[in-house]
């Protein structure tokens, strides 16, 4: 049994929900390695988080990200 660990950085993106398996896959070709596993991602930013969805329609990510803006919404003086 193997493991590794690395540190990779994301680029900066503007609020909203995204599709990261390709730039993860590009930094971490290690995986090429791995038949079967466990991908463990720590996110070091506060205002950040990961989600796992399906992807067969893409539709989703706009779901997801209407439903986020309504949780939270830019302007916290328009909250009731």
């Amino acid at each position: 049994m193997s493991w590794f660990q690395k540190k990779i950085s994301l680029k900066p993106r503007s609020r909203g929900a995204y599709l990261i398996d390709d730039e993860i896959n590009s930094a971490l070709p290690e995986l090429r390695n791995y038949k079967i596993g466990v991908l463990h991602l720590f996110l070091q930013h506060t205002s950040a988080g990961l989600s796992l969805n399906e992807n067969w329609d893409s539709d989703v990510r706009k779901d997801m990200t209407t439903a986020l803006n309504e949780l939270l919404p830019d302007d916290v003086s328009t909250m009731d």
